[in-house]
């Protein structure tokens, strides 16, 4: 019967017995500053019709992104939510998404049609 390796990177197999193998992956990831951050704001229709602001771009760990979505949300006074590394804010807010960002000396521009 064979052991399969369930590694990410591709590891299979060394031959020296004294190796051990280091998974950094435990670090949390450090944000970067937010004037290297490239933000991306498109506009998107969910079910039903909908509109949907959608920031993605960011670089950083969780903890940050998350703060940055609830200070997006709460400025536009609505509801959205942090999937996928993106952050989701209900309804047509680019323009004033795009001008909080710029405010907080992030790059953020408008992408998509």
């Amino acid at each position: 019967m064979s052991k399969k390796n369930n590694n990410q990177d591709g590891f299979v197999f060394s031959t020296n017995k004294n190796f051990e193998f280091n998974n950094d992956d435990d670090e949390p990831m450090e944000s970067l500053p937010p004037q290297q951050q490239n933000l991306k704001v498109f506009l998107d229709r969910i079910g039903g019709g909908k509109l949907i602001t959608r920031v993605n771009g960011f670089i950083g760990n969780e903890a940050d992104l998350e703060a940055l979505g609830k200070m997006l949300k709460q400025k536009c006074g609505v509801g959205g939510s942090v999937k996928n590394e993106e952050i989701l804010v209900q309804g047509d807010h680019r323009e004033k998404v795009i001008k909080l960002l710029t405010d907080a000396n992030y790059k953020a521009k408008k992408a998509g049609g």
